[in-house]
Protein backbone atom coordinates (compact mmCIF):
# COMPACT_ATOMS: atom_id res chain seq x y z
CA UNK A 1 0.00 0.00 0.00
CA UNK A 2 1.37 3.40 -0.98
CA UNK A 3 1.87 6.05 1.68
CA UNK A 4 -0.37 9.05 0.98
CA UNK A 5 1.19 12.49 0.57
CA UNK A 6 0.77 14.92 3.42
CA UNK A 7 -2.04 17.38 2.89
CA UNK A 8 -0.80 19.99 5.36
CA UNK A 9 2.93 20.67 5.50
CA UNK A 10 4.76 21.76 8.64
CA UNK A 11 8.07 23.35 9.56
CA UNK A 12 9.96 20.04 9.25
CA UNK A 13 8.69 19.62 5.67
CA UNK A 14 9.60 23.23 4.93
CA UNK A 15 13.12 22.81 6.33
CA UNK A 16 13.63 19.74 4.12
CA UNK A 17 13.06 21.67 0.86
CA UNK A 18 16.38 21.61 -1.02
CA UNK A 19 17.84 25.04 -1.85
CA UNK A 20 17.12 25.96 -5.46
CA UNK A 21 17.23 29.78 -5.46
CA UNK A 22 13.47 30.20 -4.99
CA UNK A 23 11.68 31.57 -1.93
CA UNK A 24 9.30 29.13 -0.30
CA UNK A 25 6.65 29.91 2.31
CA UNK A 26 3.99 27.94 4.17
CA UNK A 27 0.59 29.47 4.83
CA UNK A 28 -1.63 27.16 6.86
CA UNK A 29 0.41 24.22 5.60
CA UNK A 30 0.15 25.12 1.89
CA UNK A 31 3.42 25.79 0.09
CA UNK A 32 3.87 28.97 -1.96
CA UNK A 33 6.84 29.70 -4.23
CA UNK A 34 8.21 33.05 -5.44
CA UNK A 35 10.99 33.84 -7.87
CA UNK A 36 13.89 36.13 -7.09
CA UNK A 37 13.01 39.81 -6.60
CA UNK A 38 13.81 42.57 -9.11
CA UNK A 39 16.60 45.15 -8.67
CA UNK A 40 14.00 47.89 -7.88
CA UNK A 41 12.50 45.63 -5.24
CA UNK A 42 15.89 44.93 -3.65
CA UNK A 43 16.92 48.58 -3.74
CA UNK A 44 13.73 49.76 -2.00
CA UNK A 45 13.97 47.00 0.58
CA UNK A 46 17.60 47.77 1.40
CA UNK A 47 17.10 51.55 1.59
CA UNK A 48 14.01 51.22 3.81
CA UNK A 49 15.86 48.70 5.97
CA UNK A 50 18.60 51.26 6.63
CA UNK A 51 16.09 53.87 7.78
CA UNK A 52 14.37 51.36 10.08
CA UNK A 53 17.75 50.22 11.45
CA UNK A 54 18.78 53.81 12.16
CA UNK A 55 15.62 54.33 14.21
CA UNK A 56 15.06 51.00 15.99
CA UNK A 57 18.59 49.72 16.39
CA UNK A 58 19.92 53.23 17.00
CA UNK A 59 17.58 53.52 20.00
CA UNK A 60 18.16 49.94 21.14
CA UNK A 61 14.44 49.09 20.86
CA UNK A 62 14.47 46.51 18.08
CA UNK A 63 16.34 44.60 15.42
CA UNK A 64 15.62 44.71 11.70
CA UNK A 65 16.13 41.66 9.48
CA UNK A 66 15.87 41.32 5.71
CA UNK A 67 14.89 38.45 3.43
CA UNK A 68 15.61 35.71 3.18
CA UNK A 69 14.88 34.93 6.82
CA UNK A 70 12.34 32.45 8.12
CA UNK A 71 9.59 33.90 10.26
CA UNK A 72 8.06 30.87 11.96
CA UNK A 73 4.62 32.05 12.99
CA UNK A 74 3.21 28.56 13.70
CA UNK A 75 4.27 25.02 12.85
CA UNK A 76 2.31 25.39 9.58
CA UNK A 77 3.05 29.07 8.83
CA UNK A 78 6.57 29.99 7.77
CA UNK A 79 7.05 33.16 5.74
CA UNK A 80 9.90 35.23 4.34
CA UNK A 81 8.75 38.85 4.34
CA UNK A 82 11.11 41.43 2.90
CA UNK A 83 11.75 43.16 6.22
CA UNK A 84 11.07 42.10 9.80
CA UNK A 85 11.19 44.21 12.97
CA UNK A 86 11.69 42.25 16.18
CA UNK A 87 11.34 44.08 19.50
CA UNK A 88 11.47 40.93 21.67
CA UNK A 89 14.97 39.42 21.47
CA UNK A 90 13.71 36.04 22.73
CA UNK A 91 12.03 35.59 19.31
CA UNK A 92 15.42 35.36 17.58
CA UNK A 93 16.54 31.72 17.34
CA UNK A 94 18.94 29.62 15.32
CA UNK A 95 16.01 28.70 13.01
CA UNK A 96 14.84 32.26 12.37
CA UNK A 97 12.29 34.55 13.99
CA UNK A 98 9.86 32.57 16.18
CA UNK A 99 6.39 34.03 16.73
CA UNK A 100 4.70 37.24 15.65
CA UNK A 101 7.18 40.11 15.24
CA UNK A 102 6.24 43.78 15.70
CA UNK A 103 6.35 44.72 12.00
CA UNK A 104 6.46 42.93 8.66
CA UNK A 105 7.18 44.76 5.41
CA UNK A 106 6.21 43.32 2.05
CA UNK A 107 7.72 44.90 -1.07
CA UNK A 108 5.15 44.21 -3.77
CA UNK A 109 5.73 42.92 -7.27
CA UNK A 110 3.25 42.22 -10.03
CA UNK A 111 3.65 38.50 -9.27
CA UNK A 112 3.18 38.72 -5.49
CA UNK A 113 0.84 41.67 -4.90
CA UNK A 114 -2.42 39.69 -4.71
CA UNK A 115 -0.81 36.99 -2.54
CA UNK A 116 0.83 39.56 -0.21
CA UNK A 117 -2.24 41.80 0.14
CA UNK A 118 -4.76 39.00 0.54
CA UNK A 119 -3.49 35.57 1.57
CA UNK A 120 -0.55 36.74 3.67
CA UNK A 121 -2.23 39.84 5.12
CA UNK A 122 -5.25 37.81 6.31
CA UNK A 123 -2.99 35.22 7.91
CA UNK A 124 -0.80 37.89 9.51
CA UNK A 125 -3.89 39.47 11.07
CA UNK A 126 -5.16 36.09 12.33
CA UNK A 127 -1.78 35.43 13.95
CA UNK A 128 -1.50 38.82 15.67
CA UNK A 129 1.17 40.68 13.68
CA UNK A 130 0.79 44.25 15.01
CA UNK A 131 2.06 46.23 12.00
CA UNK A 132 2.14 45.51 8.27
CA UNK A 133 3.55 47.75 5.56
CA UNK A 134 3.29 47.42 1.79
CA UNK A 135 5.89 49.03 -0.46
CA UNK A 136 4.85 49.43 -4.11
CA UNK A 137 7.92 50.26 -6.21
CA UNK A 138 5.87 50.67 -9.42
CA UNK A 139 3.67 53.42 -7.96
CA UNK A 140 6.39 54.61 -5.55
CA UNK A 141 4.02 54.25 -2.63
CA UNK A 142 4.03 52.98 0.97
CA UNK A 143 0.98 51.97 2.99
CA UNK A 144 1.29 51.29 6.73
CA UNK A 145 -1.37 49.35 8.66
CA UNK A 146 -1.94 48.57 12.33
CA UNK A 147 -3.90 45.57 13.57
CA UNK A 148 -7.02 46.66 15.42
CA UNK A 149 -8.97 43.68 16.66
CA UNK A 150 -8.80 41.29 13.75
CA UNK A 151 -8.71 43.92 10.97
CA UNK A 152 -6.00 46.05 9.38
CA UNK A 153 -6.49 49.76 9.92
CA UNK A 154 -4.56 52.29 7.78
CA UNK A 155 -2.10 54.35 9.83
CA UNK A 156 -0.34 56.32 7.11
CA UNK A 157 0.43 56.31 3.43
CA UNK A 158 2.70 58.28 1.19
CA UNK A 159 4.16 58.35 -2.26
CA UNK A 160 6.98 59.64 -4.41
CA UNK A 161 9.09 62.07 -2.34
CA UNK A 162 6.90 62.30 0.77
CA UNK A 163 8.42 62.24 4.23
CA UNK A 164 6.33 60.17 6.62
CA UNK A 165 6.26 60.20 10.41
CA UNK A 166 4.73 57.09 11.97
CA UNK A 167 2.44 57.91 14.93
CA UNK A 168 3.20 54.69 16.82
CA UNK A 169 6.95 55.31 16.99
CA UNK A 170 7.79 58.92 17.96
CA UNK A 171 10.56 60.26 15.79
CA UNK A 172 10.39 57.53 13.15
CA UNK A 173 10.58 59.42 9.88
CA UNK A 174 10.67 57.64 6.53
CA UNK A 175 12.10 59.61 3.61
CA UNK A 176 10.52 58.02 0.55
CA UNK A 177 12.78 59.88 -1.89
CA UNK A 178 15.65 57.71 -0.64
CA UNK A 179 14.07 54.33 -1.37
CA UNK A 180 13.16 54.53 -5.06
CA UNK A 181 15.57 53.42 -7.78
Amino acid sequence: MATPLKQILDYDDYAAIPPDGKRYELIQGDVHVASAPSPRHQWASRKLERQLEDYFEGRGIGRVFNAPIDVILTRNDVVQPDLVLVTDPTQISSRGIEGAPELLVEVLSSFTETYDRNTKARRYAALGIRHLWFVDTSDRRIEAYRLEGSMWSPVLEGERDDTLTHPDWPGLTIRLSEIWL
